[in-house]
């Protein structure tokens, strides 16, 4: 599992990284969302990779759902990928983009891993056990690093989204004694929690289960934990929910071992 969720990844980075270089094309989804032939091409080769090494696994993709394409999960084992997590900092000529694969069972994100080819870097968490990297030439794993959350100390610090910001996450840093907050895009925000150098991620604006799976998963094996408002871990596989789409997340509180903040106080 380890082996192939770091081959197809590095070879969706260099799928990502050669579009970024000549220039992409931007197109828009029916949600406003942008969209460019980089995800469209790094989706189909991870799927390719996942087909031939896991064909019994139903896969939940992104710009495959988004074309109607939804196997059925009802086993509880799938993988869900997000070949082009960040888009809007890839257009934008930022770095912070991501590869994001996860595999599912029973609702939990049991292993995932988070590249950012741009910065040579990634994070995978696999048979409870998260890792840093680094890639040498778009193609060599190196420098593989145990990680883990931090205890809480003093001074608290959170990461937030770059392009979602939010009212209601200002509150919530404010409530908590916040001062110090990193704004960055893509799935990176949950591996900073997980690698021990920021306390808490609060996301108070949309996300698809695609968007978290993979960092959510770093982050619980690094000792965090990925919370919705009332408490509950969030859970993955979410269908035929009845004030949301298919694979919808509600708001939620990613945080490391020392944090025990409350999560809802935010937004009361």
């Amino acid at each position: 599992m380890k082996r192939v969720m770091e081959s197809a990844a590095l070879a969706a980075g260099r799928a990502i990284m050669a579009i970024h270089s000549a220039g992409p094309d931007v197109h828009f989804k029916p949600d406003s969302s942008p969209v460019t032939e980089a995800d469209e091409e790094a989706e189909r080769v991870i799927l390719a990779a996942l087909a031939r090494h896991f064909p019994q696994i139903p896969v939940i993709a992104e710009e495959a759902v988004a074309a109607g394409q939804v196997p059925d999960i009802s086993g509880g084992l799938f993988f869900l990928v997000d070949p082009l997590d960040g888009t809007k900092e890839f257009v934008a000529g930022r770095n912070e983009f991501t590869v994001n694969i996860a595999l599912i069972e029973s609702g939990v994100p049991i292993a995932g891993i988070v590249y950012a080819p741009a910065l040579a870097a990634g994070f995978i968490a696999v048979d409870g056990r998260a890792e840093r990297f680094t890639v040498a030439d778009g193609h060599t794993l190196a420098n593989r690093q145990g990680i883990g959350c931090r205890g809480r100390g003093k001074a608290l610090t959170a990461v937030a989204s770059r392009s979602h910001d939010t009212p209601e996450t200002g509150r919530f840093l404010e409530d908590h004694g916040i001062d110090a907050c990193t704004a960055i895009g893509s799935s990176l925000k949950f591996c900073l929690v997980a690698e021990g150098l920021a306390d808490v991620y609060p996301r108070f604006s949309r996300t698809m289960e695609w968007d978290t799976a993979a960092g959510d998963a770093v982050l619980r094996a690094a000792g965090g934990e990925t919370r919705t408002l009332d408490g509950a871990p969030l859970a993955y596989g979410k269908r035929n929910q009845p004030n949301d789409t298919d694979f919808a997340n509600p708001n939620f509180i990613a945080s490391g071992a020392g944090w025990s903040g409350d999560a809802g106080r935010a937004i009361k």
